[in-house]
């Protein structure tokens, strides 16, 4: 809270092949949060957990930012790899996330691989809870963990969409 005022974020609705995307930022640009549109109550929460007193604003994303998304959708999977995300979260959490950036486009990884790349190989389930209170989907790519088995495992955005991301990233 800059000056003792809440910080405001806006919350900006992108169109995509599979579904409204809610992307939220900040005012100086940087990702705080994105859903898709039917998730915005489990985003809603997640923001105020990250983000506590922020106000929430309907407004327009930063162009870059907007291109950045629409470019990804449409074919373009490494569009979103340099985009500035900000978030709350435990010193856990935050290595959780960075190692999901790591995974490249096409690619997948297990609960227990991800583990293991933030050096805690113990902290399966762990790392699988947070990944799952990840506020930026997509970008954060937790799509891309799946089970030790090769199985689709949950995705708050639904697994359709988490087989339709998958898919796409592959032809990328």
């Amino acid at each position: 809270m800059p000056n003792g005022q809440p910080e405001t974020l806006t919350l900006d609705r992108v169109s995509t092949p599979v579904g409204e995307v809610l992307l939220v930022t900040d005012g100086e640009g940087a990702v705080r949060a994105l859903d898709f549109a039917g998730y915005e109550a489990r985003m809603t929460r997640l923001l105020a957990r990250h983000a506590p007193g922020a106000a929430l604003v309907e407004g327009r994303a930063p162009e870059a930012l907007r291109r950045a998304v629409e470019a990804y959708f449409a074919g373009d999977v490494r569009a979103l790899d340099g985009l500035t995300v900000k978030t709350g979260g435990t010193a856990f959490q935050k290595s959780v996330w960075a190692a999901l950036r790591a995974i490249p486009a096409g690619e997948t990884r297990s609960y227990g691989q991800l583990a293991a790349a933030i050096g805690s190989p113990k902290a399966v389930r762990a790392a699988g809870l947070a990944n799952g209170q990840n506020p930026i989907a997509v970008i954060v790519p937790c799509h891309r963990v799946i089970g030790a088995n090769g199985t689709l495992t949950g995705y708050a955005g639904g697994l359709e969409r988490k087989r339709w991301l998958l898919a796409h990233e592959a032809r990328g």
